[in-house]
C-alpha cells in the first residue's frame, strides 16, 4: 500500500483504469441496446407474418416462423441480460473511480486499516465491473451464435424453395 502512495502512476492507474473500462462498458451497452431493438423489430415482424395467416390451416412455413419467433424471444432475453451486466459494469466502474479518487485525497488522513478498507472497496467495485463485462460479453457470444443458427435455417428453407437450375 505504501508503494501506491509514493508512486503517482500507481495511484493514477487506480483512477484512470476504471474510467477507461466505464467507457468500454458504455460502448458495449449502446451496441447491445441497438441489437435488442433489432431483435424486438424482428419479433414483431414475425408476429405480423404469423397473424396474417389466421384462420388458415397451419403450414410448414408458419411452423418455421413460429420457431423463429421463439428464437427471437430467447435472443431478446439474452440481450436484456447482457445489457443488465453492462449497466452493472458502468455503475461499478464509476464507483471504483469515485472511491479511488476520494481515497487518494484522504488517504494521508486515514489510519492504515481504513486505507485498506477504501482500497478493498475500490478493488471490489472494479472486480464487479470486470465480472459484468465478461458476463455481458459471453451472453453476446451466445446470442450471436443463436442469430447465426437462425440465419442458416432461413437460408436452407429459401434454397429448398427456389427452383433448381439443371445447368448450374
Amino acid at each position: 500500500m505504501e508503494a501506491l502512495s509514493t508512486n503517482p502512476f500507481g495511484l493514477l492507474t487506480f483512477i484512470v483504469a476504471p474510467a477507461i473500462l466505464t467507457n468500454a462498458s458504455s460502448v458495449l451497452s449502446l451496441g447491445t441496446a441497438n441489437r435488442f431493438a433489432r431483435a424486438i423489430d424482428r419479433a414483431r415482424a414475425l408476429s405480423s407474418m404469423l397473424e396474417g395467416g389466421e384462420g388458415k390451416a397451419p403450414t410448414p412455413l408458419a411452423a418455421f416462423r413460429a420457431r423463429q419467433l421463439r428464437f427471437a424471444e430467447r435472443r431478446a432475453l439474452l440481450l436484456v441480460r447482457a445489457l443488465t451486466a453492462f449497466y452493472v459494469s458502468v455503475g461499478a466502474f464509476g464507483a471504483a473511480s469515485l472511491v479511488s479518487l476520494l481515497g487518494a485525497i484522504v488517504t494521508s488522513m486515514l489510519p492504515a486499516a481504513m486505507r485498506y478498507s477504501v482500497f478493498g472497496l475500490a478493488l471490489g467495485a472494479g472486480v464487479l465491473g470486470v465480472a459484468g463485462l465478461v458476463t455481458g460479453s459471453a451472453l453476446l457470444v451466445i446470442e450471436t451464435r443463436m442469430a447465426l443458427r437462425i440465419l442458416g435455417e432461413e437460408t436452407d428453407l429459401l434454397v429448398r424453395r427456389l427452383p433448381v437450375d439443371p445447368q448450374a
